[in-house]
């Protein structure tokens, strides 16, 4: 049997970072009523059980999207009380097939910190993303003294959200905006369409927030990363970003920045995907 044993950290007085077995991180938060844990990592192993020795309080989950790494631990709560954007479909129905998280486990085993034999009884459960409740931009949801903003983001998945915390000024981008945001598979939007989600975003962020979070690496990212990655768009878009090839599991990228520092913006793009007519509402 593998010994899986996540790890979390205080980060601040009512959000606490959950480590899963790769690079993926998940984060609880909580109100004085109730408690939001936001993402739920790649569903080996079982996160429920460890989320509820660091809260006594009822437990709601919000997917950030529907990738492998960030939704399939969900299944291990009940269904109403999972939020995910159902446009992600697409993308979540193949990565939750055990088949799909089987070929990541070279990852886990690279890291060193899940030994032993890994079982089909260490996978959560498969469920339907649609037997979840269906999470949309611009919904709010109140913990009790703080409450969580839904804003509505598509560029790494169509169905990418970003959750701001405005009474701790603090904004989580997920995947959707970060120090080597992912924009060159297929599941990924045009630039140009992420552009226009992030100008989008700039707007409704505006003077909202200090404090930014990612969902990969150690999980701090400027404030201004936003705007970086806004500005890696419009070089990406001009024809003069960075253009060092990057691959990852037979993907192939540019990285865009060849000098961004860490916890900084930048951009892995394809040159075929960098121009789309969608418009974001």
């Amino acid at each position: 049997m593998a010994d899986f044993t996540f790890r979390s950290e205080k980060i601040q007085e009512r959000i606490t970072r959950i480590y899963a077995f790769s690079t993926e991180l998940m984060y609880l938060v909580e109100g004085n009523d109730r408690a939001a844990l936001l993402d739920t990592g790649s569903g080996i192993g079982f996160v429920r059980p460890y989320v509820e020795t660091l809260t006594s309080k009822p437990i709601s989950v919000f997917l950030t999207h529907g990738h492998v790494d960030h939704a399939m631990g969900a299944s291990e709560f009940p269904p109403s009380s999972v939020w995910i954007n159902w446009e992600d479909t697409y993308i979540y129905g193949p990565h939750s097939t055990y088949e799909f998280r089987r070929d990541g486990l070279c990852l886990i085993e690279q890291d060193g910190r899940v030994k032993g034999e890994i079982t089909d009884k260490d996978f959560t459960p498969i469920r339907d993303i649609h037997e979840y409740n269906d999470l949309k931009d611009g919904e709010q949801f109140d913990l009790g003294g703080i409450s969580l903003v839904v804003l509505r983001c598509p560029g790494h998945t169509r169905g990418s959200l970003v959750f701001l915390i405005p009474e701790l000024r603090t904004v989580l981008f997920g995947d959707s905006c970060n120090a080597f945001t992912f924009l060159f598979e297929d599941y990924s939007e045009s630039i140009e369409t992420t552009r226009q989600s992030y100008a989008r975003l700039k707007k409704q962020l505006a003077g909202r927030y200090d404090t930014a979070f990612g969902s990969h690496g150690d999980g701090i990212l400027v404030p201004e990363i936003l705007e970086e990655n806004i500005a890696l768009c419009d070089r990406i878009l001009e024809g003069t970003a960075d253009q060092i090839p990057f691959e990852f599991r037979g993907h192939h990228g540019l990285i865009a920045d060849g000098h961004a520092q860490p916890h900084h913006g930048n951009i892995v793009y394809c040159p075929d995907r960098v121009r789309d007519r969608q418009i974001i509402q």
